[in-house]
């Protein structure tokens, strides 16, 4: 048994003593939350159309980035093979939503590493938009438990992996994803140059010309 068993029996208890609408809300949450972040990433990569090269840059990434720490998850759940706690905690309350297949493994929350991307990659490309993100994702994770499906520390380490990923990629890759939007910005291919935008210097010129 995991050292945090008990906080997540907790955790679980107090799903169980919510009213009805509140579990219902967290279930729903719980299931398609994610797909927030997916209008996000496409509203941040609309707005960087008209947006310098760098900002286009950081929309590209957040989605990329998410991607990647998604599989990194997936790699280190097929190693660690860890039991979800809706059926290795003895005690607990039933989850709030069906426990997962055996062999869909419990470390790390892939949910909470994708939200945890998302929100680090979208508050680099807009930073105002931190303040919306990153309670999202930290919703998400508690959502996971909450309904009894992962540890306290899955969602914690999900989340971590995902920030980090996320920041990483938008740090390393930042330079040249920069270099290649410019690149297609100036391209002959009117679908190349409609999915990176004209960017604010076209728009400058059209107003003087």
């Amino acid at each position: 048994m995991h050292s945090d068993s008990w906080l997540y029996k907790d955790i679980v208890d107090f799903g169980h003593s919510t009213p009805h609408w509140v579990q219902k809300l967290m279930e729903m949450w719980t299931e398609v939350g994610l797909l927030l972040f997916g209008v996000l990433f496409v509203a941040v990569w609309w707005r960087a159309r008209q947006s310098d090269s760098r900002a286009m840059a950081l929309a590209l990434l957040a989605p990329v980035g998410t991607a990647v720490a998604y599989v990194i998850s997936e790699v280190v759940k097929s190693m660690i093979d860890e039991e979800r706690p809706c059926r290795a905690v003895a005690g607990a309350a039933a989850s709030l939503i069906a426990c997962p297949a055996d062999g869909d493994w419990s470390f790390p929350s892939n949910h909470a590493t994708i939200a945890g991307a998302a929100a680090v990659g979208i508050a680099l490309a807009v930073p105002r938009l931190g303040w919306f993100t990153v309670p999202l994702a930290l919703l998400m994770a508690f959502s996971r438990v909450f309904v009894g499906v992962h540890y306290p520390h899955d969602v914690l380490v999900g989340l971590l992996l995902g920030a980090v990923v996320s920041f990483a990629a938008a740090k390393g890759l930042g330079r040249p994803v920069r270099s290649l939007v410019e690149t297609m910005r100036t391209s002959d291919t009117a679908v190349v140059t409609w999915f990176t935008g004209p960017g604010p210097g076209l728009k400058s010129r059209h107003r003087r010309s």
